[in-house]
């Protein structure tokens, strides 16, 4: 009790300590200073951690006890602060007589616990990953079983000697999250731990961060080589026989067979019809639906994601901003040296300056930004993406250089601005509907912060869909051809989902993944209580109710994720249908529309004779039920053929089969 005393007494980290005691470690993230991992040892087999970063407004604060048992396994454990959302954290184990207790979002819980399994927190400082690393390198079998459920394994162990001279081993573990798990140890001692924009680096190794960055990137790519080797299927013709097409025009066209030859849709004929080349690939198709590959029209690519796209049916995505090599991964992605799809959009990004800053490409005066218009122009992007911190009296020049330049304007409403006014100053097009709520709310908010999200939250709900406001709004939208696009499933999960239990968002598709994937979809959101529960919900009705109000008005809307890869889309397209948009009009959002914004519909979007055969085959028929369009059998792009079971299978996610 003494020592939870002393934990959990001050949140600001270890007060009361020696610092000398202490082994500091430095948190970047998007190569900013932003936070402080601190371990220190209280005494044999107890430990004490605190953890804190920063992201525009948001990010963890954890104080944390860790007991282990004489295998090095966790016998107790206590962590409390709040998380990436600032909801708070009261999460405890213990373990006595056989019987494990876990208290964490979930509630509390029982089971067998026998000391030779490893206590795998929801929430928490990185301590966790430094004490499974030290049980896998021990293990004989290279695995640790997690309680209360799943499996860990060490993939790679590769020694390396970085440039000062310090001997340190590279850690790949699988099993926790749909990428491996990268640690860094020297010795038993975690120094430093990857992962995206977040580096945690032991202060004294901070200077060979960047080092081992790039011994980590080229390890990566290795890997990913590798996957794209082994998981693509050269596929130079194929007959896809007695399969029901999807037509532009919307219908399902039955029982037929498609030729594939060369990349290139040949001949679509009534099935019986002969189609005869002996060395084409015969699928069958009976029963089943070909779609032309879907369109995710809001993505952030990376080299990991890539092939979620794939095995979730979506062949081109625009990506709505990212750093200025995205042109090489686009290639690597369009030669299938690593899987993905194909990006059709490249949106550069450009923030104001602030503490809320995006960080990705960050501007301190208007004039910075018309040069970054102008390089991004020079790099072929052809739109801009302006962000919140931007200036509102730099959004009308902004826009008017990249109109100049024939490039599109989108974004976030920049703080102190409505959508209104960034629609009257140019922009074409306005990313998340609670943007849109934003413009009936007040030009005063700062949605830098999470008022972004929260006001819409609280008060959305008394939008009034035949007010004056809403209808003159509509009007505007429709006579500058403002495209919309919604991302509503990240409002469901934001809105309606509770702490600690399955959010709806995830709710089709949360038994098929690893262990923290699961856990991720049963954090609740943004917090809620008491008559927010209720209120937020009614909010969130209302933004579909929106959604399909514009469409039936004529806005043009496009179906976008912002967030998991394939999985997410799908329930952007469910809840479309939920809103109340027929779902063959969907459908075709999802393919030939997008195809056509984009500018790439003479080549794709649609099954007709000359195309590429950007094709997916759909176990179903997702016209009569837009659920289908998550059993994705098998996807094909620039003449190769992905089977989505094999995909999700190299990620540790399960096929719906």
């Amino acid at each position: 009790m003494i020592l939870i005393f002393l934990a959990f007494n001050v949140m600001a980290g270890f007060s009361q300590t020696d610092p000398s005691d202490k082994i500091i470690y430095d948190v970047v993230f998007r190569e900013n200073l932003a936070g402080t991992y601190e371990k220190r040892q209280i005494s044999e087999n107890n430990f004490e951690y605190y953890y804190t970063y920063t992201d525009r407004g948001r990010g963890p604060k954890y104080t944390e006890i860790i007991s282990l048992n004489n295998q090095n396994f966790i016998k107790d454990q206590t962590i409390k602060g709040v998380n990436y959302l600032n909801v708070a954290i009261d999460e405890r184990f213990s373990s006595k007589e056989n019987t494990g207790t876990s208290q964490n979002l979930m509630g509390i819980s029982e089971g067998d616990f026998y000391g030779d399994k490893l206590y795998f927190r929801y929430d928490g400082s990185p301590a966790v990953y430094e004490v499974l690393a030290q049980l896998l390198l021990k293990s004989e079998t290279g695995k640790v079983d997690l309680y209360p459920q799943g499996n860990a394994e060490l993939t790679k162990n590769i020694p390396f000697r970085l440039s000062d001279g310090t001997s340190v081993n590279f850690l790949a573990i699988k099993g926790l999250e749909l990428d491996p798990t990268y640690i860094w140890m020297k010795g038993d001692q975690m120094v430093c731990k990857i992962s995206g924009n977040l580096h945690i680096v032991r202060q004294d190794l901070i200077g060979m961060r960047s080092e081992m960055k790039t011994l980590q990137d080229d390890i990566e790519d290795k890997s990913l080589l590798e996957v794209a080797k082994t998981l693509t299927h050269k596929m130079d013709k194929a007959i896809i026989q007695n399969v029901n097409v999807f037509t532009v025009e919307g219908k399902l066209l039955l029982n037929q067979d498609v030729y594939v030859d060369a990349k290139k849709i040949k001949a679509i004929r009534s099935t019986g019809e002969v189609i005869s080349d002996k060395e084409a690939t015969l699928i069958d198709g009976t029963g089943k639906t070909l779609m032309p590959g879907m369109f995710d029209m809001h993505t952030h690519n990376d080299k990991f994601r890539g092939l979620l796209y794939l095995a979730g049916g979506v062949t081109s995505v625009r990506d709505l901003a990212n750093n200025k090599q995205l042109k090489s991964l686009a290639a690597q992605f369009e030669s299938n040296e690593i899987i993905g799809p194909n990006i059709v959009i490249y949106s550069g990004i450009i923030d104001g300056p602030g503490p809320f800053a995006n960080q990705r490409n960050v501007i301190e005066n208007l004039e910075d930004g018309l040069a970054e218009i102008q390089d991004y122009k020079d790099l072929g992007y052809q739109q801009i993406k302006l962000y919140s911190s931007i200036k509102p009296e730099w959004v009308l020049p902004l826009t008017n250089k990249a109109h100049e330049l024939g490039m599109r304007v989108s974004g976030h409403i920049p703080a102190y601005m409505t959508a209104s006014q960034a629609i009257n100053q140019g922009y074409n097009e306005i990313q998340h509907i609670n943007m849109l709520f934003l413009n009936f709310l007040s030009d005063t908010i700062d949605t830098r912060t999470p008022l972004r999200f929260t006001m819409p939250a609280q008060y959305g709900a008394d939008l009034d869909l035949n007010s004056q406001e809403y209808l003159d709004f509509v009007k505007l939208l429709k006579s500058n051809n403002i495209l919309v696009d919604p991302t509503v499933a990240i409002f469901e999960n934001m809105f309606v989902s509770q702490s600690g239990e399955l959010s709806p968002t995830y709710q089709a598709i949360a038994s098929r993944f690893p262990i923290i994937e699961q856990r991720s979809f049963y954090t609740g959101g943004i917090p809620k209580e008491g008559a927010q529960v209720t209120r937020y919900k009614e909010s969130f009705d209302k933004m579909l109710a929106v959604v399909a109000d514009l469409f039936q008005k004529g806005v043009a809307i496009v179906p976008g994720t912002d967030g998991l890869p394939g999985f997410l889309y799908h329930r952007e397209l469910e809840l479309y249908v939920q809103a109340g948009i027929p779902a063959v009009e969907v459908l075709k959002m999802a393919t030939i529309k997008s195809a056509e914004i984009t500018g790439v519909s003479d080549v794709v979007g649609s099954i007709e004779v000359g195309k590429n055969a950007d094709l997916i085959l759909i176990d179903g028929n997702p016209l009569t039920d837009i659920s289908a369009i998550r059993k994705v059998e098998w996807t094909m792009k620039s003449g190769n053929l992905f089977y989505s079971k094999e995909l999700y299978n190299s990620l540790g996610v399960k096929h719906f089969k």
